[in-house]
């Protein structure tokens, strides 16, 4: 059975983050969604069309999903927005991830119908065996050798591997905000060393970026307006502490705001976005 996990500091921050999304898209999903029809102008990229697109970003996966799958473990699963889905389409899905917050939303979300694993993929000792095993914008969080390695242990012969996610195309690109997605080449390897035979692979690169669009207009929108509007309120009220916020943002935040706000360039240049279906051999 798995153990309960200590939360870092930093997995709080992220479930502040996390939450505060969850409150902005009113979503379950949290993925890039699949933007199809492309909006013609900035005037499209709205939290309506974001939904929609999550909505059909989910449609896309399950289409890849090949017949005669029954049971799916949905790692990194989020909220359960995916899980929900493929439950409603008549799937036995279970979903782990480290984190108890998206354990109460998952369980929540999925009514108690699908069971959910607190561990890490690599931790994981699941004594079942699975038709197909799902990576949605979680593998980036995993080493390719433990994916490879997680996944030929958890799945029956013949098995699936299906992951959708932002990679590295430009092997270069190793410090920034999305160095942590893996390197095409690097993750084609170790699961073609693994086992693994390619099935079916589509770059929805141009689908996926205008989310990311998306986020940059509306920081630039209401974000750093309201980080000039706070920092305005506290050189009035409190000098001392608006110097010694403005020491920080210099020292710690300027590059990272500097790149959320170049995001889109660093994408189109450096990343890509695909559905990679692998299938383990059947020996």
């Amino acid at each position: 059975m798995s153990q309960s996990i200590a939360i870092s500091q930093a997995t709080r921050y992220q479930n502040a983050a996390l939450n505060y999304y969850l409150g902005l898209t009113d979503s379950p999903f949290l993925h890039y969604g699949y933007w199809e029809p492309l909006p013609s102008g900035t005037e499209e990229l709205t939290i309506s069309r974001l939904r929609s697109a999550q909505q059909a970003y989910t449609d896309k996966l399950v289409s890849f999903i090949p017949s005669g799958t029954k049971t799916i473990l949905d790692v990194g699963c989020g909220t359960g927005g995916n899980a929900g889905y493929l439950l409603n389409k008549g799937f036995d899905v279970e979903g782990l991830a480290p984190d108890p917050f998206q354990q109460e939303r998952f369980l929540s979300y999925t009514q108690g119908k699908a069971k959910f694993h607190l561990s890490t993929l690599e931790n994981f000792n699941g004594n079942f065996h699975y038709d197909l095993i799902l990576l949605s914008e979680s593998s980036q969080y995993i080493s390719v050798l433990d994916i490879a390695r997680c996944s030929t242990k958890l799945l029956n012969a013949g098995g699936y591997l299906l992951i959708a996610d932002m990679m590295r195309s430009n092997s270069s690109y190793q410090d920034g905000i999305f160095s942590n997605c893996h390197d095409v080449k690097e993750l084609l390897t170790a699961l073609t060393e693994s086992g693994f035979t390619l099935v079916k692979c589509e770059d929805i690169s141009t689908q996926a970026a205008p989310t990311i669009d998306l986020a940059v207009a509306n920081f630039q929108r209401f974000g750093l307006s309201t980080i000039n509007y706070l920092a305005d309120l506290s050189a009035i009220a409190v000098p001392p502490i608006h110097k010694l916020l403005r020491w920080a943002y210099r020292r710690w935040l300027k590059k990272i705001v500097t790149e959320g706000l170049d995001a889109p360039k660093i994408f189109e240049q450096n990343l890509c976005y695909q559905i990679q279906l692998w299938q383990i051999s059947k020996s």
